[in-house]
């Protein structure tokens, strides 16, 4: 049984949904321990229950201590089941990292799995329901994952309720990551979507990504998306793709701060990645680095910078795959191989 300290690092809930997704993967047992100690509500929280309650559900798997507030879980792997299934986390806990974990787990299903998630679909700390669909999803799906997304409803702090879902099929391997070497991104698309607020905010975002992207000479497409929710919300997601490259930012809007505040810091998070020269944002890294690890083949990556997400990624990594990661700065960027 490996022994993972969950308080290492990054000391949250991505060492814990990893490490559990991972166990599925390897087929190896997993003892998790000062689980979020690093946290004002340390232990597992809603969220983590669901994700690791659906990814058991999906291969039989024996826990321990798996309730709200634990600070240890001992979980066993079984084999992976195709099938339907269904949740709750009763609170604005991200659908989308529930997401990411269950697709790490499912990646050796012999038939289609499909997931049903009711929660936060646009939230702080966690990728936007946007950010999963436009940029998570097309990185993995060039690596050979095939995954279909559906959002149903969007979901925002605090009540949550949104809804979506994913349908994982069977795959024959994992590829390696090949992105340009010399990207030329000279488009930035994206979506602003708001429920239950003025629509003049989502206007005035546009309006300033607009700007700022014609003073840098950038195409610009942004959609806006108004919709009805159980709590309002307002967020920004923005890419740029050349060929396999993406690179994106996503921001969750919060009350008091002006919408042309927002606006430019999601375009100034993009504009600053794009003249980085890296062919992967930051963001997305530690999100990838899994993959990388599975794929028999050598992957390679440039980053402007290494996150504590992304470096706890790798730490948690090692444990589970006797394998390098080669960590090699290169004048402003990070290029990362395996």
């Amino acid at each position: 049984m490996l022994d993972i300290d969950g308080s290492y690092g990054e000391g949250g809930g991505q060492v814990l949904r990893y490490a559990v997704a991972l166990s599925v993967y390897t087929k190896k047992p997993v003892e998790i321990t000062n689980i979020r100690a690093r946290r004002h509500k340390p232990g597992i929280r809603p969220q983590h229950l669901t994700a690791i309650s659906c990814i058991a559900s999906m291969c039989n798997a024996k826990t321990e201590g798996l309730s709200i507030g634990s600070s240890r879980l001992s979980f066993f792997p079984g084999n992976i089941k195709a099938g339907e299934y269904k949740f709750d986390v009763g609170t604005a806990g991200s659908i989308t990292l529930i997401f990411q974990a269950c697709i790490i787990s499912a990646l050796q299903t012999k038939k289609p799995i499909k997931i049903n998630i009711t929660g936060g679909t646009d939230v702080k700390w966690s990728p936007s329901w946007d950010y999963f669909k436009k940029i998570f999803l097309p990185l993995i799906s060039s690596m050979g994952v095939k995954v279909e997304a559906n959002l149903i409803k969007r979901g925002y702090y605090p009540k949550g309720g949104g809804k979506a879902e994913i349908k994982i099929h069977p795959i024959n391997k994992i590829k390696s990551l090949t992105l340009d070497n010399n990207p030329a991104f000279k488009k930035i698309e994206g979506i602003i979507n708001i429920s239950n607020l003025p629509n003049n905010i989502s206007i005035r975002m546009k309006h300033t990504i607009f700007k700022k992207s014609i003073n840098n000479n950038f195409q610009t497409s942004i959609d806006i998306e108004e919709s009805k929710s159980d709590s309002p919300g307002v967020g920004i997601t923005l890419w740029s793709i050349s060929n396999k490259a993406i690179l994106g930012s996503s921001i969750i809007g919060e009350k008091g701060i002006p919408a042309e505040q927002i606006g430019d810091k999601s375009i100034n998070q993009i504009i600053n990645q794009i003249n980085s020269k890296a062919n992967i944002d930051f963001f997305a890294i530690d999100q990838i680095l899994p993959y990388m690890m599975i794929s028999d083949n050598p992957s390679k990556c440039r980053v402007s910078s290494l996150t504590n997400h992304a470096s706890t990624s790798i730490w948690l990594l090692k444990k589970f795959f006797n394998k390098d990661i080669l960590i090699k700065k290169n004048n402003n960027l990070i290029e990362i191989f395996t």
